[in-house]
């Protein structure tokens, strides 16, 4: 058949005795053959055969139950050739309907049967829809008792083409409801050394994409998800609630309203009682879904607002959980309430007006740094879920009318003696600084003043370095005030000689200070001043005495690496960067090699190999993303330098002898110390 010296009808014919024999098992042969070389061929065949072979497997629905499975065999070949006449699709799934038996088949024959279907809705979609709910009706009694997951996958996916291309459903949605209802939860687990490759989780995703498919399903549906969600199962509590997240995507409030009040308190109950982190985050994520669904919901005038009584019901359970910061509900509460509110604005507004001036008159009322604590990291909460709609608006938000009280409770924080209290308002702070047109002037001036304070002087490391990393997540928004305000504060800080101080203080306040310039440099306009600070300092402590000034010299560098490292992704900073920093680190190394060279003087610290070794990184990170035009114009300069001792471009170029790295002669071994910086430039070199 393949090469044409046969054609199939051919075939037919020479099978003739066969498939008209008296013995079910030698015509189940005869079709069996015929089937199997279809199912190779049917790409070949002429219309007019395929129209001659659909009426005669058809016809052959009707014979022994031996016959059947080659039958069906047969009709997959056809049903997947291009020259299917019209009609002949919709003829073959009417007489499958009628005249199979389907759940009495095995396994593969099933499977056969579904495949038949998922071909004939893939390339017949129009002339199936004609059945109207005939065709529904007649997968539902396919289906009906299925228990092979292999072939539930191919059934759950033909009912969610069915829904989703739009089949007619007619009256048959409950049934078809039904008919794949009844296999939720999945409970199967595949026997070990399964060749079929079939996990529980294909077969609930499957599932759960049915469910999930249409609004029509929702009466039947949510009344099941309530039911399941009180099992003792948790895979069921979790498969339902995850189902109920899903369904919000495709509900409205109509078809929620009547189910509200149980789902609300089957989610109360859960976070209110579970020991599961995986319940309760579900819990929450299905609140969050139904909130956004009923937020989605246009309103008319005469219509509920079913958001609003949804979220005063919430309010109503929750709220006064929040007055109890010592109880176990106050977290679960809180949980509950974020959930809802951050869903959409709308939501946030309703429940925040009501839920931050209670937080705030709760953490005036608990002096006790521990409750504080709580009811700040709440607050906390609900300030961080307002950054997800950025501008705070004039005319609705809760929070701008709060301003005033809001910063008052979140800087007492900042002064308290709890290292922990102090931490969480810190975090506060940057998200009050990160909502656009929040801070007032003032307020930010006081910003910057309580985080120079908890940078520079707070005795607990924690605080101190949370402060630096919130003045380097805020100076990008805020520069001119960090650059003008905190800058000058901590260089002031930095080059203070204080009599009273012990060395040990005075070198802890000198590495804080070193510390909040290089964090606070996350601004290009902000760079240009930390820089010039640091190369400042850097030249001044490695005139002390060798050893001080080794750990000195080794402390300024790692801020500026720190400080290249946050340049990288700026190409302005980038260059600015690499043209003032690498320059004057060569010249003071340059300086401190010949100085060596002719006659040991202080200064030999800078050659220590401590030190060099923290030069290193900063020219590789201060080159690393250069445009390949400016690299070229810094190689014209550095490469120079080591090979021909040329030094007019390095700042403070007057040097008592010439720089010959790559020369021999004992004198100069310190100047060839300095190749570790030409190979740090060098390897880092874009490509």
């Amino acid at each position: 058949v393949k090469d044409g010296s046969w054609s199939v009808l051919q075939l037919v014919e020479a099978l003739g005795s066969c498939l008209e024999n008296t013995d079910p098992r030698t015509r189940g042969r005869g079709i069996q053959l015929l089937s199997q070389v279809l199912l190779q061929c049917y790409s070949l065949l002429q219309e007019k055969e395929v129209l001659h072979l659909v009426l005669f497997y058809e016809n052959r629905l009707q014979d022994h139950h031996l016959v059947i499975p080659s039958v069906l065999q047969g009709l997959r070949a056809l049903s997947m050739c291009e020259v299917l006449s019209p009609g002949l699709a919709v003829s073959v799934l009417k007489a499958i309907f009628q005249e199979v038996h389907v759940q009495s088949l095995l396994q593969l024959d099933r499977h056969t049967v579904y495949s038949i279907i998922t071909n004939f809705m893939a390339t017949r979609e129009e002339e199936l829809k004609g059945l109207g709910a005939d065709f529904t009706f007649g997968f539902i009694q396919v289906m009906d008792g299925e228990k092979d997951p292999r072939n539930l996958l191919l059934a759950f996916q033909i009912v969610h083409d069915i829904i989703t291309k739009n089949y007619a459903l007619g009256p048959f949605v409950e049934e078809l409801f039904e008919v794949t209802s009844c296999y939720f939860p999945i409970d199967f687990t595949p026997p070990p050394n399964d060749p079929h490759g079939i996990q529980r989780e294909d077969l609930i995703l499957s599932l759960r994409a049915v469910l999930a498919s249409t609004p029509q399903f929702a009466e039947f549906l949510l009344p099941l998800l309530i039911e399941k969600m009180d099992s003792d199962l948790q895979s069921a509590k979790l498969d339902s609630l995850q189902t109920l997240t899903a369904c919000c995507a495709v509900y409205g409030q109509k078809e929620l309203q009547e189910f509200l009040p149980s789902l609300w308190s089957s989610l109360r109950r859960e976070v209110f009682q579970t020991a599961s982190e995986k319940v309760e985050a579900e819990c929450l994520a299905a609140l969050h879904a139904l909130s956004a669904c009923l937020s989605r919901s246009v309103l008319s005038s005469d219509t509920e607002d079913l958001l609003d009584s949804f979220l005063s019901s919430i309010l109503q359970d929750c709220r006064h959980h929040l007055c109890e910061p010592d109880m176990k509900l106050v977290w679960p509460s809180a949980k509950l309430l974020q959930a809802a509110a951050s869903a959409s604005l709308r939501a946030y507004h309703r429940v925040t007006c009501s839920v931050l001036p209670l937080l705030l008159e709760q953490y005036t009322k608990h002096p006790q740094s521990s409750q504080r604590r709580t009811i700040l990291e709440m607050l906390l909460g609900f300030l961080e879920l307002q950054q997800k709609w950025g501008h705070v608006e004039e005319d609705e938000s809760t929070l701008l009318s709060l301003r005033a009280p809001v910063c008052s409770v979140v800087f007492s924080a900042l002064t308290d003696p709890s290292v922990q209290l102090q931490l969480v308002g810190i975090r506060a702070l940057t998200v009050l600084g990160s909502l656009q047109g929040f801070l007032s002037p003032t307020d930010l001036e006081l910003v910057v003043d309580h985080l120079i304070r908890l940078a520079l002087h707070e005795e607990d490391s924690q605080s101190s370095e949370a402060a630096m990393e919130a003045a380097g997540s805020l100076a990008p928004i805020y520069p001119k005030v960090f650059s003008g305000r905190m800058v000058p504060r901590v260089e002031e800080e930095l080059q203070s000689e204080r009599e009273e101080e012990s060395s040990q203080d005075h070198c802890s306040l000198q590495q804080r200070c070193l510390q909040a310039l290089a964090a606070v440099s996350t601004h290009a306009s902000i760079v240009k001043e930390t820089v010039p600070v640091l190369l400042q300092h850097l030249r001044k402590v490695q005139k002390g005495d060798e050893a001080r000034s080794a750990q000195d010299v080794v402390s300024v560098c790692r801020s500026l690496q720190h400080v290249a490292l946050q340049c990288q992704q700026d190409a302005e900073s980038c260059w600015y960067y690499h043209q003032t920093v690498v320059p004057c680190l060569l010249a003071t190394a340059v300086h401190a090699a010949m100085q060596e060279s002719t006659h040991p003087l202080p200064g030999r610290a800078l050659l220590q190999e401590e030190v060099l070794a923290a030069m290193v990184p900063i020219i590789s990170a201060a080159t690393t993303h250069l445009s390949p035009e400016l690299a070229a114009q810094s190689v014209s300069h550095v490469v120079p330098l080591f090979l021909d001792g040329e030094v007019s471009f390095l700042p403070q170029n007057s040097f008592p002898c010439s720089f010959q790295p790559f020369e021999d002669g004992e004198c100069l071994e310190a100047q060839r110390r300095l190749v570790a910086l030409l190979m740090a430039f060098v390897c880092s070199l874009p490509r």
